[in-house]
Protein backbone atom coordinates (compact mmCIF):
# COMPACT_ATOMS: atom_id res chain seq x y z
CA UNK A 1 0.00 0.00 0.00
CA UNK A 2 3.30 2.72 0.70
CA UNK A 3 4.49 1.71 -2.17
CA UNK A 4 0.85 2.34 -4.32
CA UNK A 5 0.99 5.79 -2.21
CA UNK A 6 4.63 6.71 -3.26
CA UNK A 7 4.35 5.76 -6.74
CA UNK A 8 0.75 7.78 -6.91
CA UNK A 9 2.86 10.93 -5.42
CA UNK A 10 6.00 10.25 -8.07
CA UNK A 11 3.15 10.12 -10.92
CA UNK A 12 0.82 13.05 -9.69
CA UNK A 13 2.45 15.39 -7.72
CA UNK A 14 6.55 15.46 -8.37
CA UNK A 15 6.91 14.17 -11.64
CA UNK A 16 5.45 17.93 -12.64
CA UNK A 17 8.22 19.52 -10.31
CA UNK A 18 11.56 16.77 -11.24
CA UNK A 19 11.20 15.47 -14.50
CA UNK A 20 12.01 11.97 -15.01
CA UNK A 21 12.31 11.65 -11.03
CA UNK A 22 13.21 8.24 -9.91
CA UNK A 23 11.50 6.33 -6.84
CA UNK A 24 14.19 5.81 -5.17
CA UNK A 25 16.13 8.73 -5.03
CA UNK A 26 13.29 10.52 -3.10
CA UNK A 27 13.51 11.10 0.43
CA UNK A 28 11.09 11.46 3.27
CA UNK A 29 10.58 14.64 3.62
CA UNK A 30 9.50 15.12 -0.60
CA UNK A 31 6.95 11.81 0.59
CA UNK A 32 5.82 13.91 2.83
CA UNK A 33 5.33 17.18 1.14
CA UNK A 34 3.77 15.07 -2.16
CA UNK A 35 1.15 13.12 0.34
CA UNK A 36 0.21 16.27 1.79
CA UNK A 37 -0.25 17.96 -1.49
CA UNK A 38 -1.92 14.91 -3.00
CA UNK A 39 -4.53 14.90 -0.08
CA UNK A 40 -4.80 18.45 -0.77
CA UNK A 41 -5.78 18.12 -4.22
CA UNK A 42 -8.23 14.93 -3.46
CA UNK A 43 -10.13 16.82 -0.76
CA UNK A 44 -10.69 19.75 -3.03
CA UNK A 45 -12.15 17.02 -5.79
CA UNK A 46 -14.31 15.66 -3.44
CA UNK A 47 -16.00 18.61 -2.55
CA UNK A 48 -16.21 20.03 -5.83
CA UNK A 49 -17.81 16.80 -6.96
CA UNK A 50 -20.10 17.43 -3.55
CA UNK A 51 -21.24 20.59 -4.97
CA UNK A 52 -21.95 19.69 -8.32
CA UNK A 53 -23.77 16.68 -7.04
CA UNK A 54 -26.37 19.29 -5.23
CA UNK A 55 -26.75 21.60 -7.78
CA UNK A 56 -27.67 18.63 -10.00
CA UNK A 57 -30.62 17.82 -7.85
CA UNK A 58 -31.62 21.15 -6.99
CA UNK A 59 -31.88 21.95 -10.78
CA UNK A 60 -33.56 19.10 -11.26
CA UNK A 61 -36.36 19.70 -8.32
CA UNK A 62 -36.73 23.24 -9.95
CA UNK A 63 -37.63 21.56 -13.37
CA UNK A 64 -39.51 18.82 -12.65
CA UNK A 65 -41.04 19.88 -9.48
CA UNK A 66 -42.39 23.46 -11.20
CA UNK A 67 -41.25 24.25 -14.54
CA UNK A 68 -41.74 21.44 -16.49
CA UNK A 69 -45.45 20.66 -16.11
CA UNK A 70 -46.56 24.54 -16.09
CA UNK A 71 -44.26 25.15 -19.57
CA UNK A 72 -42.18 27.78 -17.83
CA UNK A 73 -38.53 28.57 -18.91
CA UNK A 74 -35.79 29.76 -17.85
CA UNK A 75 -32.88 32.26 -19.44
CA UNK A 76 -29.85 30.77 -21.23
CA UNK A 77 -29.27 26.84 -22.75
CA UNK A 78 -31.86 25.87 -20.15
CA UNK A 79 -34.50 28.23 -21.19
CA UNK A 80 -33.89 26.81 -24.73
CA UNK A 81 -34.35 23.50 -24.09
CA UNK A 82 -37.42 23.77 -22.41
CA UNK A 83 -38.94 25.93 -24.90
CA UNK A 84 -37.80 23.14 -27.48
CA UNK A 85 -39.13 20.44 -25.41
CA UNK A 86 -42.22 22.57 -25.06
CA UNK A 87 -42.72 23.21 -28.93
CA UNK A 88 -41.53 19.82 -30.26
CA UNK A 89 -41.98 17.12 -26.78
CA UNK A 90 -38.55 16.21 -27.65
CA UNK A 91 -37.79 14.74 -23.82
CA UNK A 92 -35.95 17.36 -22.36
CA UNK A 93 -33.14 15.47 -20.93
CA UNK A 94 -32.09 14.50 -24.66
CA UNK A 95 -32.07 18.37 -25.10
CA UNK A 96 -29.96 19.30 -21.96
CA UNK A 97 -26.95 17.22 -23.39
CA UNK A 98 -27.23 18.18 -27.21
CA UNK A 99 -27.37 21.94 -27.15
CA UNK A 100 -25.00 22.23 -24.23
CA UNK A 101 -22.31 20.05 -26.45
CA UNK A 102 -21.25 23.11 -28.77
CA UNK A 103 -20.77 25.00 -24.81
CA UNK A 104 -18.72 22.01 -23.46
CA UNK A 105 -15.85 22.21 -26.68
CA UNK A 106 -16.21 25.99 -26.59
CA UNK A 107 -15.55 25.82 -22.47
CA UNK A 108 -12.31 23.29 -23.39
CA UNK A 109 -11.17 25.94 -25.49
CA UNK A 110 -11.61 28.91 -23.29
CA UNK A 111 -11.35 27.34 -19.80
CA UNK A 112 -9.32 24.38 -19.98
CA UNK A 113 -9.84 20.63 -20.16
CA UNK A 114 -10.72 20.37 -16.28
CA UNK A 115 -13.59 22.62 -16.64
CA UNK A 116 -14.75 20.72 -19.65
CA UNK A 117 -14.58 17.47 -18.28
CA UNK A 118 -16.42 18.61 -14.93
CA UNK A 119 -19.03 20.17 -17.06
CA UNK A 120 -19.68 17.22 -19.23
CA UNK A 121 -20.14 15.16 -16.06
CA UNK A 122 -22.39 17.90 -14.68
CA UNK A 123 -24.62 18.24 -17.93
CA UNK A 124 -24.86 14.42 -18.26
CA UNK A 125 -25.44 14.08 -14.60
CA UNK A 126 -28.56 16.87 -15.12
CA UNK A 127 -29.65 14.91 -18.02
CA UNK A 128 -29.92 11.39 -16.00
CA UNK A 129 -31.58 13.02 -12.91
CA UNK A 130 -34.16 14.53 -14.60
CA UNK A 131 -34.79 11.41 -17.29
CA UNK A 132 -34.71 8.93 -14.00
CA UNK A 133 -35.83 10.52 -10.95
CA UNK A 134 -39.34 11.27 -10.06
CA UNK A 135 -39.72 14.16 -7.94
CA UNK A 136 -42.97 15.48 -6.15
CA UNK A 137 -45.14 17.85 -7.75
CA UNK A 138 -45.54 21.00 -5.49
CA UNK A 139 -48.21 23.33 -6.72
CA UNK A 140 -50.30 24.73 -9.64
CA UNK A 141 -50.38 28.51 -8.16
CA UNK A 142 -48.11 30.31 -11.10
CA UNK A 143 -46.37 33.03 -9.42
CA UNK A 144 -45.15 30.40 -6.75
CA UNK A 145 -44.21 27.86 -9.57
CA UNK A 146 -42.08 30.56 -11.47
CA UNK A 147 -40.48 32.14 -8.16
CA UNK A 148 -39.64 28.80 -6.50
CA UNK A 149 -39.02 27.15 -9.84
CA UNK A 150 -36.29 30.05 -10.00
CA UNK A 151 -34.44 29.75 -7.19
CA UNK A 152 -34.12 26.19 -7.12
CA UNK A 153 -32.59 25.91 -10.76
CA UNK A 154 -30.60 29.02 -9.76
CA UNK A 155 -29.19 27.58 -6.38
CA UNK A 156 -28.75 24.56 -8.61
CA UNK A 157 -26.68 26.56 -10.88
CA UNK A 158 -25.04 28.48 -8.41
CA UNK A 159 -23.74 25.59 -6.74
CA UNK A 160 -22.52 23.40 -9.88
CA UNK A 161 -20.27 27.12 -10.20
CA UNK A 162 -19.11 26.58 -6.69
CA UNK A 163 -18.02 23.43 -8.23
CA UNK A 164 -15.87 24.26 -10.62
CA UNK A 165 -18.66 23.50 -13.44
CA UNK A 166 -21.65 24.85 -15.05
CA UNK A 167 -25.00 23.32 -15.95
CA UNK A 168 -25.74 25.93 -18.07
CA UNK A 169 -23.59 26.56 -21.08
CA UNK A 170 -24.93 30.22 -21.96
CA UNK A 171 -22.07 32.23 -19.66
CA UNK A 172 -19.71 29.68 -21.75
CA UNK A 173 -20.90 31.35 -24.92
CA UNK A 174 -20.82 35.01 -23.05
CA UNK A 175 -17.52 34.85 -21.87
CA UNK A 176 -16.07 33.68 -25.45
CA UNK A 177 -18.36 36.20 -27.56
CA UNK A 178 -17.25 39.17 -24.89
CA UNK A 179 -13.61 38.77 -25.93
CA UNK A 180 -14.60 39.04 -29.60
CA UNK A 181 -17.05 41.52 -29.65
CA UNK A 182 -15.87 43.78 -27.09
CA UNK A 183 -18.66 43.98 -25.06
CA UNK A 184 -19.75 43.12 -21.26
CA UNK A 185 -20.98 39.75 -20.18
CA UNK A 186 -24.13 41.14 -18.48
CA UNK A 187 -24.87 42.76 -22.32
CA UNK A 188 -24.20 39.47 -24.03
CA UNK A 189 -26.38 37.68 -21.28
CA UNK A 190 -29.55 39.95 -21.60
CA UNK A 191 -29.32 39.60 -25.97
CA UNK A 192 -29.00 36.10 -24.96
CA UNK A 193 -32.39 36.20 -23.15
CA UNK A 194 -34.40 38.81 -25.15
CA UNK A 195 -34.31 36.48 -27.70
CA UNK A 196 -35.61 33.64 -25.74
CA UNK A 197 -38.23 35.12 -24.04
CA UNK A 198 -39.95 36.87 -27.15
CA UNK A 199 -39.79 33.28 -28.60
CA UNK A 200 -41.75 32.14 -25.98
CA UNK A 201 -43.90 35.14 -25.53
CA UNK A 202 -44.19 34.28 -29.66
CA UNK A 203 -44.80 30.44 -29.82
CA UNK A 204 -45.92 30.00 -26.20
CA UNK A 205 -47.88 32.73 -25.12
CA UNK A 206 -47.14 36.47 -23.30
CA UNK A 207 -48.21 35.37 -20.07
CA UNK A 208 -45.86 32.46 -20.16
CA UNK A 209 -43.14 34.56 -21.11
CA UNK A 210 -43.59 37.09 -18.80
CA UNK A 211 -43.68 34.26 -15.65
CA UNK A 212 -40.97 33.14 -16.91
CA UNK A 213 -39.00 36.58 -16.52
CA UNK A 214 -39.91 36.42 -13.10
CA UNK A 215 -38.38 32.80 -13.53
CA UNK A 216 -35.33 34.55 -14.43
CA UNK A 217 -35.11 36.91 -12.05
CA UNK A 218 -35.73 34.81 -9.17
CA UNK A 219 -32.61 32.02 -10.63
CA UNK A 220 -29.87 34.81 -11.38
CA UNK A 221 -30.56 36.19 -8.08
CA UNK A 222 -30.30 33.45 -5.74
CA UNK A 223 -27.26 32.17 -8.23
CA UNK A 224 -25.57 35.75 -7.21
CA UNK A 225 -26.58 35.07 -3.59
CA UNK A 226 -25.02 31.51 -3.83
CA UNK A 227 -21.51 32.17 -5.60
CA UNK A 228 -21.12 35.52 -3.84
CA UNK A 229 -22.14 34.07 -0.16
CA UNK A 230 -24.72 35.45 2.86
CA UNK A 231 -21.95 38.36 3.90
CA UNK A 232 -21.34 41.39 1.19
CA UNK A 233 -17.62 42.17 1.48
CA UNK A 234 -15.78 45.50 0.97
CA UNK A 235 -12.31 46.05 -0.01
CA UNK A 236 -10.74 49.43 1.47
CA UNK A 237 -7.52 51.28 0.39
CA UNK A 238 -7.16 54.34 3.04
CA UNK A 239 -4.03 56.60 2.26
CA UNK A 240 -3.46 58.54 5.43
CA UNK A 241 -0.71 59.92 6.96
CA UNK A 242 -1.44 58.71 10.37
CA UNK A 243 -1.37 54.95 8.86
CA UNK A 244 -0.28 53.34 12.07
CA UNK A 245 -3.01 54.77 14.25
CA UNK A 246 -5.53 53.53 11.73
CA UNK A 247 -3.92 50.38 11.75
CA UNK A 248 -4.17 49.42 15.32
CA UNK A 249 -8.03 50.92 14.98
CA UNK A 250 -8.67 48.24 12.37
CA UNK A 251 -6.62 45.68 14.34
CA UNK A 252 -8.21 46.27 18.28
CA UNK A 253 -11.75 48.18 17.18
CA UNK A 254 -12.85 46.59 14.04
CA UNK A 255 -11.51 42.87 14.87
CA UNK A 256 -9.78 42.62 10.83
CA UNK A 257 -6.94 41.91 9.74
CA UNK A 258 -4.56 44.60 7.72
CA UNK A 259 -2.50 44.61 4.98
CA UNK A 260 0.68 47.43 4.49
CA UNK A 261 2.14 48.50 1.71
CA UNK A 262 4.52 51.27 0.31
CA UNK A 263 3.50 54.03 -1.72
CA UNK A 264 3.79 57.41 -2.49
CA UNK A 265 1.61 60.33 -1.54
CA UNK A 266 1.91 63.11 -4.35
CA UNK A 267 -0.33 65.68 -6.36
CA UNK A 268 0.20 67.52 -10.17
CA UNK A 269 2.97 66.93 -12.42
CA UNK A 270 5.62 68.48 -10.88
CA UNK A 271 3.95 68.34 -7.16
CA UNK A 272 5.61 67.07 -4.42
CA UNK A 273 5.65 63.49 -3.09
CA UNK A 274 5.78 61.99 0.10
CA UNK A 275 6.39 58.35 1.08
CA UNK A 276 3.76 56.32 3.13
CA UNK A 277 2.47 52.65 4.15
CA UNK A 278 -1.01 52.05 2.29
CA UNK A 279 -3.74 50.21 4.80
CA UNK A 280 -5.48 47.64 2.64
CA UNK A 281 -8.45 45.66 4.91
CA UNK A 282 -11.70 43.96 4.01
CA UNK A 283 -14.59 44.48 6.07
CA UNK A 284 -18.82 43.82 5.79
CA UNK A 285 -21.21 46.02 4.60
CA UNK A 286 -22.70 46.56 8.00
CA UNK A 287 -19.13 47.69 9.28
CA UNK A 288 -18.82 50.18 6.83
CA UNK A 289 -20.88 52.82 8.95
CA UNK A 290 -18.61 52.10 11.85
CA UNK A 291 -15.14 52.18 9.87
CA UNK A 292 -16.07 55.63 9.05
CA UNK A 293 -16.72 57.15 12.21
CA UNK A 294 -13.32 55.84 13.59
CA UNK A 295 -11.44 57.04 10.57
CA UNK A 296 -12.97 60.47 11.20
CA UNK A 297 -12.05 60.34 14.76
CA UNK A 298 -8.34 59.65 13.69
CA UNK A 299 -7.79 61.61 10.06
CA UNK A 300 -10.96 63.16 8.89
CA UNK A 301 -9.22 63.68 5.41
CA UNK A 302 -7.90 60.32 4.93
CA UNK A 303 -8.10 59.05 0.90
CA UNK A 304 -10.21 55.91 1.24
CA UNK A 305 -11.23 53.87 -1.84
CA UNK A 306 -13.60 50.90 -2.07
CA UNK A 307 -14.75 48.50 -4.12
CA UNK A 308 -16.71 45.30 -4.26
CA UNK A 309 -15.01 41.76 -2.97
CA UNK A 310 -17.04 39.07 -4.28
CA UNK A 311 -15.45 36.23 -2.08
CA UNK A 312 -13.26 35.75 0.57
CA UNK A 313 -10.39 32.92 1.66
CA UNK A 314 -8.88 33.08 4.85
CA UNK A 315 -7.55 35.95 7.18
CA UNK A 316 -9.62 37.68 9.53
CA UNK A 317 -12.83 37.35 7.72
CA UNK A 318 -14.34 34.31 8.77
CA UNK A 319 -12.85 34.24 12.48
CA UNK A 320 -12.38 37.64 14.28
CA UNK A 321 -9.34 37.87 17.14
CA UNK A 322 -10.45 39.12 20.67
CA UNK A 323 -10.13 42.75 21.13
CA UNK A 324 -8.04 44.43 23.54
CA UNK A 325 -9.56 46.94 25.88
Amino acid sequence: MKAFWKQMIVKNILKEKNQGVAIDSINSFQIAKGYRELKITLVHYFKDFLLILIGIFSASFGLKGFLLTNHFIDGGATGISLLISSLTKIPLYILIITINIPFIFLGFKIMGKSFAIKTMLAIAGLALCVALIEFPFVTNDKLLVAIFGGIFLGAGIGFAVRGGAVIDGTEVLAIFLSKKMGTTLGDVIILINCIIFSSAAYFLSIEIALYSMITYLSASKTLDFIIEGIEEYTGVTIISSHYAEIRQMIILKMGRGVTIYSGKQGYGKKGPTKEMDIVYTVITRLELNKLKAELEKIDPHAFVVMSSVKDTRGGMIKKRPLSHS
